[in-house]
């Protein structure tokens, strides 16, 4: 067996196709190995119908395979042009690349197995001795693929939050199917028409306004003007975790103003905020001797954890008598943080109190901006903002590629 059948086993070249030469050039130190592929004489090609067509003439055409050992490798093929049964003139598809592509299509596997596998895009080019942005366009590509694929069709309940691009710079908005956990559409931006631009990705799955019953948001005006207007028939379930967060906030701003005059309470902030569940002993014993040294600050500790027994409550009537109940209890302490808080959960509090009917929240957006925090990672130096998108999606959307899978 000679080496070019041996090459030819290995690229899974078949009829007609052939390995002809197999040569290394390049300077010393940088060797490359270039294999060229043929074809037999008097061969002929399946056009688009299937009908075997003659070869009209061909083009000369280059691909970066694998490295063989540490050289850079490249096949090369004079890729024949047929003449169909219309008369018009085609290129024929190889089967070891797609079309338009400078890379096999191994190379292109080994490289999305690599990003797969939790390797930034710039290290993937580094280890491939290509360009980054090259690494970049296979990685869209397929993920583009993927998301013609995709079928949203089944959503119901949808997620909304925004994350940042990079620290104090732009935003993305990701919607998520809440049942499917998976990301369904990120678009640019935090503003209403992100929900204007989801609700256009989906119109075009054929998912109807209407279909969405469920839409669980911060409490953001724009979200919500954003989500009355593409979303109108939805009921709006302000997430829980935000709005526990602004409770938090709270807390902590009363912490701040007793701290400023006792100066044992310096970096005890956690002390405050943390579940009972999650304090150290020390904590739990330093917790107590502060809500009984300073009654402002026990006063609104009380309150802090007595609001939160709002998300277990049975259904809508019982949430509402304890919710009113808790916003009196807040008007008669008199405390200006909690009464600010107050008065945030009376102007949102039909959605506030959804949650006791949805139960669903964007806890499962903050797995996902975990992922996301991945995907920046994964993606350092992506230029733009469209590539961390197809990022979000590789990492968050579930999709389905048909990239052929390469073991690493």
């Amino acid at each position: 067996m000679n080496s070019d059948t041996l090459f030819g086993m290995a690229l899974g070249l078949t009829s007609p196709w052939q390995v002809d030469s197999i040569d290394f050039s390049g300077t010393e130190g940088r060797q490359e190995l270039h294999i060229r592929i043929s074809f037999a004489r008097g061969s002929r090609f399946a056009d688009q119908s299937g009908e075997p067509c003659p070869v009209h003439d061909t083009v000369e055409r280059r691909w970066q395979h694998l490295n063989f050992f540490e050289h850079t490798c490249y096949l090369h093929c004079r890729v024949p042009r047929i003449r169909t049964g219309s008369g018009q003139v085609e290129t024929v598809a190889v089967p070891w690349a797609r079309p338009g592509s400078g890379f096999t299509l191994l190379f292109e596997a080994l490289a999305m197995a690599l990003i797969e596998r939790e390797m930034p895009v710039n290290r993937v080019a580094e280890l491939m001795r290509v360009n980054p942005q090259r690494i970049w366009t296979v990685f869209n590509h397929w993920v583009c693929e993927g998301r013609q694929q995709d079928d949203p069709s089944g959503i119901t309940r949808l997620g909304v939050d925004e994350t940042s691009t990079r620290k104090g710079h732009n935003y993305i908005t990701v919607g998520v199917d809440l049942d499917a956990r998976r990301v369904a559409h990120a678009t640019e931006g935090k503003g209403k028409e992100t929900l204007s631009q989801i609700q256009k990705h989906l119109a075009s799955h054929e998912v109807k306004p209407s279909q969405i019953t469920d839409v669980s948001i911060d409490l953001s005006p724009a979200f919500i003007a954003g989500s009355r207007e593409a979303f109108p028939d939805a009921a709006i379930t302000f997430d829980h975790f935000h709005v526990t967060q602004l409770l938090n906030k709270a807390m902590d701003k009363v912490r701040k103003l007793e701290r400023k005059e006792h100066a044992d309470l310096k970096g005890h902030k956690y002390t405050f905020l943390k579940n009972y569940d999650n304090l150290s002993e020390q904590q739990e014993q330093s917790l107590a001797a502060f809500i009984t040294l300073y009654p402002t600050l026990g006063t609104a500790h009380r309150l802090k954890v007595l609001f939160n027994d709002l998300w277990t409550m049975p259904d809508r009537k019982t949430a509402e008598a304890f919710l009113q109940q808790w916003c009196d209890e807040v008007d008669s302490a008199g405390i200006p943080a909690f009464q600010t808080f107050a008065n945030t959960v009376r102007a949102h509090w039909s959605g506030i109190i959804r949650f006791v009917e949805s139960h669903i929240s964007n806890g499962i957006l903050e797995g996902i901006n975990h992922k996301i925090q991945l995907a920046k990672r994964r993606a350092r130096g992506f230029r733009n903002t469209h590539n961390l998108i197809n990022m979000v999606y590789f990492l968050c959307g579930k999709l389905e590629f048909s990239y052929p899978r390469y073991s690493t």
